[in-house]
């Protein structure tokens, strides 16, 4: 790979992107929904049972220690992913969603369900009209314990593509690029309400990796790739919502000069790691 996302690479992200697809079987959600009720069910039963039997204080004491015990141990968590092809995972064997679950599972002892609703070129315009208008994508969102998204870089290849070919218009033929900066930022924040509206940040950990991770660019593209960072650290300050997005260099790409390779997937992963396991764990 000559160079990173200039002008050729921001347009690889739309046609590259864009190109790929992935299918969600929400159906495997509903049935670990019935499973998770029929277990619940069964520990209301078994619950109702012992307090039925008269128990020594000394007994009932170390039997709700062991209840405790096993309640903590079997904890399970419905992780949902949105977000574009970083959130599918494209470029890598595993992605970040993927390796990001292991790390809750090896440091809480949960049990986590992984759905993935990440779509390949998705960009943010996208991504919220799900949010608003897929009654799946709704109910599956309000049923989770732990949500992440990323979204945006779709947004900055499509305006790339216009600057290549010389259709962007407006002061320095950037205005394509300003447009592209504001509506993301827009889109950006509705998004967030729209999350907020599902799940909260008291009872949910609700992640964000940003626009997946921050590429290296021309000097045309630099600074309204940093007027976009800063507003989604801002906002995702603002809202409660901890926030990773790193830099990745050139050995963290795929041959594709575009998506992570698995460990650049696995730095996306790791900084999300470390942003800790509130309000859960």
């Amino acid at each position: 790979m000559a160079r990173f996302i200039g002008v050729t690479v921001l347009v690889a992200l739309l046609v590259g992107l864009v190109a790929c697809s992935q299918v969600m079987d929400r159906g495997s959600q509903g049935v670990r929904e019935d499973a998770r009720q029929e277990t619940v069910n069964r520990e209301k039963t078994t619950a109702r049972e012992r307090a039925a039997v008269p128990t020594a204080p000394e007994k009932r004491s170390a039997a709700e220690r062991e209840g405790a015990a096993v309640t903590n141990a079997s904890a399970s968590w419905d992780y949902v992913a949105l977000g574009d092809s970083l959130a599918v995972g494209m470029g890598a064997r595993r992605g970040y969603v993927d390796r990001y679950a292991s790390y809750i599972r090896t440091d809480t002892d949960a049990h986590v369900n992984v759905v993935n609703l990440g779509q390949s070129g998705q960009t943010s315009i996208q991504l919220l009209h799900a949010l608003r208008s897929d009654r799946s994508m709704r109910q599956t969102l309000s049923a989770a314990e732990v949500i992440t998204f990323n979204i945006g870089i779709n947004d900055l290849g499509q305006a790339g593509e216009a600057y290549r070919n010389g259709t962007c218009g407006g002061e320095n033929s950037e205005e394509c690029l300003r447009t592209a900066v504001e509506t993301f930022e827009e889109n950006w924040d509705a998004v967030i309400a729209e999350l907020l509206s599902l799940r909260s940040t008291g009872n949910t950990m609700i992640r964000t990796a940003g626009i997946g991770y921050t590429p290296r660019v021309d000097e045309v593209f630099k600074p309204y790739v940093e007027q976009l960072n800063r507003h989604v650290a801002t906002t995702a300050a603002n809202n409660d919502i901890p926030y990773a997005q790193p830099y990745l260099s050139k050995q963290y790409i795929s041959p594709d000069g575009v998506h992570p390779n698995d460990n650049g997937y696995e730095v996306i992963a790791g900084q999300l790691r470390k942003l800790g396991y509130s309000p859960l764990g």
